[in-house]
């Protein structure tokens, strides 16, 4: 199971209701951060997970509307988080960018009171393994170089059958372990037990799918297939789909039949722009995939595999003027 925290919403630049990209990322005892946009480190505060092991941060791509928070975040790391490290993955633009902002505004060039290790994403390697997930990048396409989203997957495993185990004389304790572990073992009356005799078939772990900003979806149909949820840009309506082109964004539209035709489970839409109300991103999108949801900053889920996701917070009246339909919609 994954926790996701919505902590900015926003397309560019912030609006009354919705600030600058960055979504928390919850698994096990590990805490992540997906792009860093102005703002972040009190949407942390507001959030409620706080700033403890939150040390990891991934980033999209260099615009400045996903990175410019890690200035004051990382400043208060320095100064008054009990954190040891920082890892901040990203393209070479994004760590260029991260490395001047830090380095020569924030500590002035000196040397950071807390260690920041900067680390070039490559496309499809593992840059994170827990104990039982792990996290990889792909190439997105954006109007930058390089741009690129990240999967965050619970370990395919393969459930121990225990009453086959009791009928073939395999003792509680460490023998069912070494079995769980891939091992054949011996009973006590001398059988040879072999892992495929005690375990049952293959079920894949969670799938959290994000990508940042992007100007098409045809190329990243591999990285989104079965997830259990995908978090994409959704920045445009198909009535400006020639602008959003143009700029290399997405209509929510597109983001839709991306899930339906990669089998995605449920859809979160973010970057959500200023010149639309909420209803109408809602509305264009549950047309083509209603397992869609539109959140707002501070909006909490848990993420399980092959069922819905678990809305955490009770921030969510919609109950404001500027997110209802009008009158007769």
């Amino acid at each position: 199971m994954f926790e996701l925290v919505f902590l900015g919403t926003s397309a560019s630049a912030p609006s009354i209701y919705r600030g600058m990209p960055a979504l928390a990322v919850l698994a096990d005892e590990q805490r992540f951060l997906v792009d860093c946009g102005e703002g972040t480190q009190r949407q942390i505060l507001r959030s409620g997970i706080g700033f403890k092991r939150l040390n990891r941060i991934f980033l999209t791509h260099h615009h400045l509307d996903h990175i410019l928070g890690l200035g004051g975040l990382l400043s208060t790391f320095g100064r008054w988080e009990a954190i040891d490290e920082i890892h901040l993955w990203g393209s070479f633009s994004a760590i260029r960018r991260a490395k001047s902002l830090i380095n020569e505004v924030v500590f002035l060039r000196e040397t950071p009171p807390v260690p920041i290790h900067y680390h070039r994403v490559a496309p499809d390697e593992v840059l994170f393994k827990g104990r039982r997930f792990s996290v990889r990048a792909f190439p997105v396409s954006h109007n930058v170089r390089e741009a690129y989203g990240y999967v965050f997957e619970e370990d395919a495993r393969r459930p121990f059958l225990a009453d086959k185990a009791d009928a073939l004389g395999v003792p509680q304790g460490p023998e069912r372990g070494r079995l769980l572990a891939g091992e054949a073992i011996a009973t006590p009356a001398g059988r040879i037990v072999r892992p495929d005799e005690v375990l049952g078939d293959v079920i894949r772990g969670v799938k959290v799918v994000i990508t940042g900003d992007l100007g098409r979806t045809d190329d990243i149909h591999a990285a989104a297939q079965d997830a259990d949820a995908l978090v994409i840009e959704s920045t445009f309506l198909e009535r400006d789909a020639e602008i959003a082109r143009r700029v290399a964004h997405i209509t929510a539209g597109q983001a839709a039949q991306l899930a339906r035709d990669c089998n995605v489970k449920f859809l979160f839409l973010t970057h959500i722009s200023r010149r639309y109300r909420e209803f109408e991103v809602i509305r264009e999108v549950r047309k083509a995939f209603p397992n869609s949801y539109v959140p707002r900053d501070l909006n909490r889920f848990a993420v399980f595999r092959d069922q819905l996701p678990q809305k955490l917070d009770t921030l969510d009246s919609r109950d404001d003027a500027d997110y209802l339909p009008e009158r007769g919609e």
